[in-house]
């Protein structure tokens, strides 16, 4: 017989059978595995562990936790629960705290297909309305979260549950703040992504939030938090970043319309709470900033650098440093607030010396104080020692403002005076010194004690008022000044005139030497951009 084969393919021969072998040993078990994987949702009844699970979350919680159907994937190693609910605190809401379309809930396959345990590894919340109500004890809605499920250990001290979650997540939810009583229009955070990992009533774990504020706004706030607070949630430490982007406090509720304050803010921040103080500090770049009802925003941004400490327990806060830049120098701010249901009071004091007015200029509007249509200052320093004080919306602001040495371009005070149009004093207005004591507020804006030097027209004295709408109602006295010609001109004839009225309504009076200067009575009406200056001489002589 003539061979097949020779002796040395015999062993490839039977390597390939012995391949040919396994693989359908391999196809075999995969088949098998297959038919696992496809038979055991139907072998595992996954509406038998509800219970089971509604009970372990509502005691870890301390709320009581409603969840609709059941269903198990093999694949994603998940039972989802539909129509999830988790009840509020009773003394705040009969609404549920939170809601959701459904809550997937990792879990350890083998122990469940096997032994029917339930091994929490993840839990992912899709969609979620939740609502954050604040009352006016100083406590939230979530203070009490996991309250109901501590236990007094053997020496009596308050225990959490030894529950971990080895991932827990919050994708496109919804958050609605309001307070109890409702004092204002609740305000409403939306596209809400929350992770956090190793979450553990009893350890510290890290977090990543973001979310998205009106007015196309955003947060993003990432660091560690833990171990939960038994008595307060609320109080739980917290070491985190802070990033708010395009942040408009009007359009998002913290501020309400018609109060002349508006902003949107940049904030970068580092914050640390031991659960009973708060501590912030970073940066803040303003745009459109716009303090006064009678004021304008701010051309250019405006940049702020703060540190703050917020008290927990009592709602008060202390401002250690509020530097307002402008250019190279700074405004500096410090001072207390205190939060109530209604407002944030602020009691807070403003220390602005020899600021270069050049630097500053831009943010005069921002404050109400505006300037005559085309005009500028030039040169020179404006000094503020003021204090802030009452509702953040609606603040009342006092005390001592000085210019020196600028020069009102682009307007000539003397040739505005309407009743003596009898000089021109030329190239804008030379000021030396203007002081004043101001008070703001809602209602109306106060100057007193006005004292100013002039050099190319003399001096003025007096008080007004500038009203929400601008409107301005000044009373004034100047004495013009006989060291320049235009001044002693004016003052000579003056003197002329009012000698020879002066003659008849009181002809027993010795006439003014005629180098004396008169004071002349003067109105301002009008607006700070467009305003009118009278000159009442018939007062004069009286």
């Amino acid at each position: 017989m003539v061979a097949l084969y020779n002796s040395s393919e015999l062993p490839l021969l039977r390597e390939a059978r012995m391949q040919k072998h396994w693989l359908k040993i391999v196809a075999g078990l995969f088949v098998l595995l297959l038919l696992v994987v496809v038979a055991i949702p139907f072998l595992v009844n996954a509406e038998t562990f509800r219970p089971t699970i509604q009970t372990r979350l509502s005691t870890a919680l301390g709320r009581p936790i409603t969840l609709g159907h059941l269903s198990f994937s093999l694949l994603k190693g998940s039972l989802v629960a539909e129509d999830i609910a988790i009840a509020d605190d009773p003394a705040f809401s009969t609404t549920p705290f939170l809601q959701a379309k459904s809550l997937q809930i990792g879990v350890e396959v083998v122990p469940l297909v096997m032994h029917r345990q339930v091994r929490i590894t993840t839990l992912t919340i899709d969609t979620p309305s939740i609502n954050l109500l604040h009352g006016a004890n100083g406590r939230w809605n979530f203070s009490t979260l996991g309250n109901a499920s501590t236990s007094q250990s053997s020496q009596g001290v308050t225990a959490l549950p030894d529950l971990t979650v080895g991932e827990l997540k919050i994708k496109d939810g919804s958050a609605s703040v309001a307070t109890v009583p409702a004092e204002r229009k609740p305000f409403v955070y939306s596209g809400i992504d929350l992770a956090v990992q190793q979450f553990s009533f009893l350890n510290s774990f890290p977090f990543q939030l973001s979310a998205t504020l009106p007015a196309s706004g955003s947060l993003s706030l990432n660091g560690h938090a833990g171990p939960l607070n038994p008595a307060n949630a609320a109080a739980t430490p917290v070491q985190a970043t802070l990033a708010l982007k395009q942040f408009d406090p009007v359009a998002s509720g913290i501020l309400e319309q018609g109060t002349g304050i508006s902003m949107v803010l940049d904030i970068d921040a580092e914050t640390t709470s031991d659960g009973t103080t708060v501590t912030s500090k970073g940066k803040v770049q303003a745009s459109h900033l716009h303090l006064a009802r009678t004021g304008s925003p701010a051309p250019q941004p405006v940049n702020i650098d703060f540190a703050i400490a917020d008290d927990l327990v009592k709602e008060t806060g202390q401002i250690t440093q509020l530097a307002i830049h402008s250019g190279q120098v700074a405004a500096h701010v410090v001072g207390s607030y205190r939060m109530t249901p209604k407002a944030i009071l602020l009691d807070l004091h403003l220390n602005a010396p020899n600021l270069p007015i050049d630097q500053v200029e831009q943010l005069l509007p921002v404050f109400g104080v505006e300037l005559p249509t085309g005009s500028q200052l030039k040169g020179g320093t404006l000094s503020a020692n003021l204090s802030v004080s009452g509702p953040a919306a609606a603040t009342t602001i006092s005390g001592p403002i000085e210019i020196d040495n600028t020069t009102l371009a682009g307007f000539d005070i003397g040739s505005r005076i309407q009743g003596l149009n009898l000089f021109k004093s030329g190239g804008g207005t030379q000021i030396q010194m203007i002081r004043t004591t101001v008070t703001s507020s809602p209602q109306i804006t106060a100057f007193k004690d006005i004292t100013g030097n002039l050099p190319q027209i003399g001096t003025a004295t007096g008080s007004g008022t500038v009203a929400p709408s601008g409107a301005l109602d000044f009373k004034m006295s100047a004495t013009l000044s006989s060291n320049n010609v235009v001044g002693a001109v004016a003052n000579q004839a003056m003197n002329t005139v009012g000698n020879y009225i002066g003659g008849f309504l009181h002809p027993n009076q010795k006439p003014a030497a005629s180098n004396a200067s008169r004071p002349i009575p003067l109105t301002i009406t009008g607006t700070a951009s467009s305003p009118t200056i009278r000159a009442n001489v018939v007062a004069m002589f009286k």
